[in-house]
């Protein structure tokens, strides 16, 4: 409950006065620019950033079925780490998850249908041992609803590699991360163009709040572009 509150207070307090302070709103930062381009428009020097978007990766879900970060094109991601025989962090974080997952899902009164908002990913960092059926069995156990939350295996050189030369976690890492094994408490938000756009501590009340506040305004960033309504 108190996890659905820090989740939808930012989502309810955001849309109520988007409007008035539309010009003042922070957003979240883009990560990792590849390059920065000049060129000259209507006489003045600019730099404009293109900036890192991440390579698709193909794994195996819970389900048993193939997936790619390409099947999620348009949709808002929040991505974790994680292995089903941690004793320490991971059940805490799964937890958390589960929480966002629940809060972030709501109904559309014009179709009569549930729309989310965003799709979540958690890697597993120890995919000799954590098989389909190892994962299914633990998204059963924490109430992992498939269709917008996949439990990832794979070689374990893909995941690590996406971890670290994709998602930088590396770098975000404030105590530094072990290369043979990753073992973090980031989620890491992604938008709609597969752009990093923040790193949150998943056992930080404080943090998560954040989070979700961001994703709203993500959420919005795209609308506006688009120019379409919300609900």
């Amino acid at each position: 409950m108190a996890l659905c509150l820090v989740v939808l207070l930012p989502l309810i307090g955001y849309l109520l006065v988007s409007k008035a302070t539309r010009n003042v709103v922070i957003m979240p930062p883009r990560y990792f620019p590849d390059t920065v381009i000049n060129k000259v428009v209507n006489g003045k020097s600019v730099s404009d950033t293109v900036w890192h978007s991440l390579k698709n990766i193909s794994l195996i879900n819970q389900l048993g079925d193939s997936v790619s970060l390409d099947d999620l094109k348009g949709d808002i991601i929040v991505a974790n780490f994680f292995f089903t025989r941690c004793p320490s962090i991971c059940p805490t974080l799964t937890k958390n998850m589960k929480g966002l997952q629940d809060a972030l899902k709501m109904r559309d009164p014009r179709r009569q249908m549930d729309v989310n908002f965003v799709h979540f990913l958690s890697f597993s960092v120890d995919p000799e041992r954590d098989s389909v059926a190892t994962l299914k069995k633990y998204a059963d156990k924490y109430g992992v609803n498939p269709d917008v939350w996949w439990l990832l295996t794979g070689p374990k050189k893909t995941i690590y590699d996406f971890a670290f030369e994709e998602l930088k976690l590396g770098i975000q890492d404030g105590e530094g991360i072990d290369a043979n094994f990753l073992h973090t408490d980031k989620f890491v938000l992604i938008d709609r163009e597969k752009h990093v756009r923040g790193y949150y501590s998943g056992l930080d009340a404080n943090e998560l709040s954040k989070l979700a506040e961001d994703l709203t305004i993500i959420m919005l960033e795209k609308d506006k572009k688009k120019k379409r309504k919300i609900f």
